[in-house]
């Protein structure tokens, strides 16, 4: 089986459209979307601006995230998770997901809005470029893999064959 797979960065860099066709390229996997999860909340649900009890928030659905992850791959499920990480939520991935590979998908904010143009966006103009600030330095990731310029296909032919060596598997 290959290493759970962690796919974080900023908004429209492909985290969950890149983590959705890989893991259905597998045998038998999950797929989870740490956004879903955050959605779970219907009351009270803060931003991860909305200062420490969102930052809080964001620890919870990463725990949340790791605890199914954990379950699926007891049950034999290979695993990706895409979540944009923080500093505080990738310590929360390595305590709960000690194997993991993370990999920070990274892109100019001028090519993730040209993304973001074919897809509904649910955030603000200021809060795509305020996500986009917060991890302009990733956080202390496996691989930053660099996306600007690659096609859809190109992005998951780099993104397959790195999860793949970091598994150990050719």
């Amino acid at each position: 089986m290959l290493r759970p797979l962690v796919l974080t960065g900023a908004p429209a860099v492909g985290k969950s459209t890149s983590g959705r066709r890989l893991a259905e390229e597998r045998s038998r996997a999950a797929f989870i979307d740490v956004d879903d999860v955050r959605q779970l909340v219907v009351a009270g649900a803060e931003t991860l601006w909305g200062g420490p009890d969102g930052s809080g928030q964001f620890a919870l659905a990463a725990r949340n995230a790791s605890a199914m992850a954990r379950n699926f791959g007891a049950a034999g499920f290979e695993v990706v998770v895409a979540d944009f990480v923080t500093p505080d939520s990738l310590a929360v991935y390595r305590d709960e997901l000690p194997d993991c590979f993370v990999v920070h998908l990274g892109a100019s904010l001028a090519e993730a809005r040209r993304r973001a143009a074919t897809r509904t966006v649910y955030l603000t103009d200021g809060e795509f470029e305020l996500l986009h600030r917060m991890v302009a330095v990733p956080p202390s990731v496996d691989l930053v893999l660099e996306v600007d310029g690659l096609t859809e296909d190109g992005q998951l032919s780099r993104l397959r064959s790195e999860w793949r060596s970091a598994s150990g598997t050719s």
